[in-house]
């Protein structure tokens, strides 16, 4: 497999150092980085720029070749050429033939290089929180450091092929603290044999498809594999990023989908990313919307679909026992009563979201008309939470407790339906005015997910505006927002692009209320256009063209799920 390392970052599981091309930015020229994640959103964490030059330092042109295990930049001549490969989980290994490489670091505040021996020399940076040791193995190295004040003004490292043997090579650890030399150096080749085995792997154990879609397989294995980090600063397990392009955290119902991919192949990694957010839960309850190792952000959160991922991984894995459920029960009790008791501001039984960020769907039209706002996907979730809760209550030996989740499970049952089900349509409303909003959102069929808990001519309903191609349902899934909208924008975010984490829900609620059909069929139309466009953020609805960031893990885990599940 090769990639495009404009879209997809080369990298290796639990590292935060990742090689990617990057487009001129603010302090940055267009070319070849290597990146530290660290830190996480928003920012590519560029550190070195990465250039080979010839024996006058002048730049070589080359292109740049992908594979889950290296990279090789070659020359318009043969001949000439370099490889890099992420050696472990702190280490980048450099090796030329026929050129030298040279890295670039502008330094910002008190950043700063300095020898440590003659072949070492560290960089000291503050901008990424961590420190980097280059080190020569091979070659000369030749260090252009000159020093300003209180920081290094720029640090030039060029690696110098030995004349003998016409090669270089080189090493970058990336650490926090203390610098360790090693004894010994693992020979090149077979560092990138390592990653080729850990990566194939990955890949033997990630879920079969269709072998249509093998190429999609692929990339979304490699996509899933490369993303996880290591269980550092606030990250309690190892984690699986939303991506290592710029969006560098975990969200709080992402990782669920990354968690439900796992489960067969993984099931201790994937318990991991089911509790990863349980780890760092408030008191009240509340668990934050996303973390990474540095931070995590208690401004808003994501709906609680934790309930309904549990009981879809308990019906594929035998790893779930009672530890597990010991585990898990206390908290996911919690974060359900935190709805109930902090996001019912009008006191009617039914739970709001106080900002379009809360529900995942951040511009949905379900919004339009202000906040906060009753939805009825909200409710639909916390009957599966609650309805989950009572089941392993049970199983725990608390007959009390499951009785009493039992019956809020069935009261936001029949509050959900008297509340928002209108003239043949779920609606959202202002809470406390109950006003509709504005809209055509595909966010108000997400309560199929409660299949045939609802009753039939709900049901009826449902599934006739899914299966409505003139309405959501597309050449490659549903949209969003319904393309007849006035709202619908073909890159507007949750108002017509097509997400995964929208329909894998749906795919689950369609087949639970009984029409497998149409489940298999969009998950067809939505497998073809991810092995088409890749593993986007987003997809335009009506042409599939990818969007926003091209590298996504819950994106590529909902296509091998539907892929396995559905479209065989």
């Amino acid at each position: 497999m090769k990639f495009d390392l404009s879209i997809v970052p080369f990298s290796r599981r639990e590292t935060f150092l990742a090689v990617s091309l990057l487009p001129e930015g603010k302090n940055r020229q267009e070319g070849l980085y290597l990146r530290t994640v660290r830190g996480g959103d928003d920012k590519f964490g560029e550190a070195f720029r990465i250039e080979p030059v010839d024996a006058l330092g002048r730049l070589i042109p080359f292109t740049a070749e992908a594979s889950p295990e290296a990279v090789k930049l070659q020359s318009p001549a043969s001949e000439i050429y370099a490889d890099i490969c992420i050696s472990d989980k702190r280490t980048v290994r450099f090796r030329s033939k026929g050129c030298g490489i040279r890295l670039t670091f502008m330094p910002a505040a008190y950043d700063y290089a300095y020898e440590v021996n003659e072949n070492s020399w560290e960089m000291n940076s503050f901008t990424h929180e961590c420190r980097f040791m280059l080190t020569r193995l091979a070659g000369a190295m030749k260090m252009e450091v000159p020093w300003d004040k209180i920081k290094s003004s720029r640090v030039v490292a060029e690696f110098v092929p030995d004349p003998d043997t016409n090669e270089a090579e080189f090493a970058v650890e990336e650490f926090r603290t203390v610098w360790e030399p090693r004894a010994a150096w693992e020979p090149f080749d077979e560092a990138v044999q390592s990653a080729k085995e850990d990566f194939a792997s990955w890949l033997d154990r990630s879920l079969p498809v269709s072998e249509a879609f093998a190429e999609g397989r692929e990339l979304a294995a490699y996509i899933t594999w490369s993303c996880l980090v290591p269980a550092e600063g606030l990250l309690t397990r190892p984690a699986m990023y939303m991506s290592k392009n710029w969006m560098t955290n975990i969200w709080s119902w992402d990782h669920c989908f990354n968690a439900m991919a796992l489960v067969r192949h993984d099931p201790k990694l994937a318990w991991d990313q089911f509790m990863i957010f349980f780890d760092r839960q408030d008191e009240s309850g509340l668990i934050p919307d996303f973390v990474n190792d540095k931070y995590e952000l208690w401004n808003c959160n994501k709906p609680p679909i934790h309930g309904w991922t549990l009981a879809w991984m308990m019906q594929r894995t035998d790893y779930i026992r009672e530890t597990q459920l010991r585990e898990v029960y206390g908290p996911l009790s919690k974060w359900t009563k935190w709805w109930y008791r902090y996001r019912d501001g009008d006191g009617d039984g039914i739970p709001q979201y106080n900002h379009g960020n809360d529900s995942g769907w951040d511009n949905s039209t379900a919004f339009n008309n202000g906040i906060p706002v009753e939805s009825p996907d909200l409710a639909a979730f916390l009957i599966l939470q609650a309805e989950l809760l009572a089941e392993i209550a049970g199983l725990l030996g608390l007959p009390e407790e499951s009785s009493a989740w039992r019956r809020l499970a069935e009261d936001t049952l029949d509050n959900m339906i008297a509340h928002f089900w209108r003239d043949g349509t779920f609606i959202s409303c202002r809470s406390g005015t109950h006003e509709p909003s504005d809209g055509d959102s595909l966010l108000l069929f997400v309560p199929i997910v409660l299949g045939k808990r609802l009753p039939e001519p709900i049901r009826t309903a449902l599934l006739e505006g899914l299966r409505d191609e003139s309405r959501f349902l597309t050449a490659n899934g549903w949209a969003t927002e319904s393309v007849s909208s006035p709202y619908y924008t073909p890159d507007g975010y949750w108002r017509g692009p097509i997400w995964a984490p929208a329909t894998m829900l749906l795919v689950e609620g369609v087949a639970a209320a009984g029409d497998a059909e149409l489940a298999r069929e969009v998950s067809r139309r939505f497998c073809r256009m991810l092995n088409k466009s890749g593993m986007a953020e987003n997809f335009d609805a009506l042409t599939g063209e990818g969007l926003r960031d091209r590298a996504f893990t819950w994106t590529s885990s909902v296509f091998l799920i539907l892929g396995h599940e559905y479209a065989l």
